[in-house]
């Protein structure tokens, strides 16, 4: 398996707050299987990466990181044109960035709840 897939799975799982045991229980499967999934050192069927992808409610593109691989483009003629890789990286963080706002924003109202609160 790519080294980057297995390191794709990791941070969605931490990301999402999911546990090993926890996404080894809902993929019935034991906790050291899927610690072997994250550590590169088993190989990952496709139905497996399908429901890790379900579990972790991302897209397959994500965990394969395919908005990040290099892309050639090659002509026929003398002069080969070569295109280097294309990242994404706003569009990839893009919901990560949200739900951090969204709890920034959680947290100033509970904030200013307290203050008026105090204040009253």
């Amino acid at each position: 398996m790519n080294d980057m897939i297995s390191k794709n799975i990791r941070k969605y799982r931490e990301f999402k707050g999911f546990s090993q045991e926890y996404m080894a229980n809902q993929l019935d499967i034991n906790q050291a299987s899927y610690a072997k999934i994250e550590n590169n050192s088993t190989k990952l069927t496709v139905e497996r990466l399908f429901a890790i992808s379900k579990l972790l409610e991302t897209e397959i593109t994500d965990l394969l990181d395919l908005k990040n691989q290099t892309v050639f483009n090659q002509s026929d003629n003398e002069t080969a044109n070569a295109y280097g890789k294309i990242e994404h990286f706003h569009n990839e963080n893009k919901e990560i960035y949200e739900k951090l706002i969204q709890s920034k924003d959680e947290q100033i109202a509970l904030l200013k709840q307290m203050l008026e609160q105090k204040n009253k």
